[in-house]
């Protein structure tokens, strides 16, 4: 059986579009990374060659130049959302990662809860809950009209209203435990 997918050659081009990104743009760059960094078992199960650590393991030769950034949605918090391979809540998801990350010696120490609003009391719990932690945590809102309304996006209703996160590393990789998260609209309003 022929393999599907080759690790290295993922990691080695991955690491080197990466850096050549990060020369180009000269300065602080934010990517967003959707799925999962570290047990992508389902891409394992389809793709012969894949291993579910694959991402992680490209950014680990790169982890001392990474801050990572993480998302979570207040919506999903209200909701309870869970996830489906691990029947944990989001919440509990976003600990988990954290903790997975910084025991593979990342620096992780900022927390974006997005479309929040003053009626999100769960999401708002949660944010409490995070920096007795000790994480910093960010809040961004809910845009009207996101993402076509370009001039009220772009304007200080729109991402100019919400929290700006200071980092520490020019390459800041962006991540959540689920999908819509607001991980794009993180890395645009930063």
């Amino acid at each position: 059986m022929r393999k599907g997918f080759d690790r290295e050659k993922y990691i080695a081009m991955q690491s080197a579009h990466i850096s050549r990104r990060r020369t180009e743009i000269g300065g602080k760059l934010y990517l967003e990374m959707g799925g999962k960094l570290f047990d992508d078992n389902h891409a394992s199960r389809v793709l012969p060659g894949f291993t579910p650590d694959n991402k992680i393991a490209m950014l680990e030769q790169i982890k001392d130049e990474i801050e990572i950034l993480v998302c979570l949605n207040a919506k999903d918090v209200e909701r309870q959302k869970k996830r489906a391979d691990l029947q944990i809540s989001y919440e509990d998801d976003l600990l988990r990662l954290i903790d997975v990350f910084r025991e593979r010696g990342f620096l992780v120490e900022n927390v974006v809860v997005t479309q929040i609003s003053a009626e999100n009391h769960m999401a708002h719990a949660v944010s409490d809950r995070l920096e007795r932690l000790g994480l910093n945590v960010f809040h961004h809102h809910s845009i009207p009209g996101y993402p076509s309304a370009t001039k009220r996006i772009v304007s200080e209703e729109g991402f100019g209203s919400n929290d700006y996160v200071p980092t520490s590393r020019d390459l800041v990789i962006v991540t959540a435990p689920g999908s819509g998260s607001g991980k794009l609209a993180t890395c645009l309003s930063q």
